[in-house]
């Protein structure tokens, strides 16, 4: 291959950045520089409003919201996002893809675009950044290292056998499209939530009480915090962008047979001293 080509192909690079979920509150220092060095800025943002607040920050910021069309393969529109950066990165260009919260949570086209980048030769990273699970712990008080927290997405909790533990917390992601085979809507209905409380209703009672949470994406927002029973959830009006939190339904069982052996070793550490 000509020298010169290569040097082009190989100064082509790619940084994945996380924008944070309420606009201008969560953009860290590092992430904003990658923007605004960048040679082009590829944007999966949660509204309008943070594309024109990117755009003040680079003249060239694409909007990759558009690819997503209803009725088509979410998997189609994945690929189209990291054929569009990975395009301008084989081009020699710095190319900054910046994505609403953090850029590996729920999120299949940065991971691949840096994987397929570096597969290839050039260089590719992923800057963190502020997710809805972060805004979720902090908006409803919960830490997760108190009893536990498992997190799913609901879809996947109906399509394999998962084992739920009920006294953690469980967090279930994209409940508005739940039970959705074809990745092609954007919503699913009544029936499709009643399978899933039928699902959790193995391990908590009906009249249990859930949390719909949806995290502000402005300043001038509140976060959705809802409570309801669990029984509630089939006929409750949740969007995508909603998440669906169960507390603990029962309380953490000592293991005694654990705790014995752990003291046994602590009594001959004791006495080995």
């Amino acid at each position: 291959m000509n020298r010169n080509i290569l040097a082009v192909r190989l100064s082509g690079s790619l940084v994945c950045v996380g924008i944070g979920m309420t606009l201008g509150s969560h953009l860290t220092p590092l992430a904003r520089s990658h923007i605004e060095k960048a040679d082009v800025v590829f944007a999966v943002v949660s509204d309008g409003i943070v594309e024109q607040w990117l755009a003040a920050m680079h003249p060239d910021v694409r909007s990759l919201q558009p690819l997503y069309t209803e009725g088509k393969s979410r998997m189609d529109t994945y690929r189209q996002m990291v054929d569009a950066m990975l395009t301008e990165v084989r081009a020699g260009k710095k190319v900054c893809g910046a994505f609403y919260g953090h850029p590996g949570v729920f999120a299949w086209p940065p991971h691949k675009a840096i994987e397929i980048a570096r597969s290839e030769g050039y260089r590719a990273h992923m800057e963190p950044g502020i997710s809805a699970e972060d805004c979720l712990y902090a908006d409803l008080g919960i830490d997760p290292g108190k009893a536990g927290c498992q997190h799913f997405e609901a879809s996947q909790l109906l399509f394999y056998k998962r084992r739920i533990d009920p006294t953690a917390y469980l967090v279930l992601w994209q409940v508005g499209v739940v039970g959705d085979q074809s990745l092609a809507r954007f919503s699913t209905g009544a029936q499709y939530r009643q399978v899933l409380v039928d699902v959790l209703a193995r391990d908590y009672p009906l009249d249990h009480e859930v949390i719909i949470y949806r995290c502000a994406t402005l300043p001038i927002h509140q976060s959705r915090i809802e409570r309801i029973a669990l029984g509630g959830l089939v006929e409750a009006d949740i969007t995508l962008e909603d998440t669906v939190v169960i507390p603990p339904a029962k309380t953490l069982e000592p293991n005694t047979e654990i705790r014995a052996r752990l003291s046994a070793l602590d009594l001959a550490a004791q006495e080995g001293v």
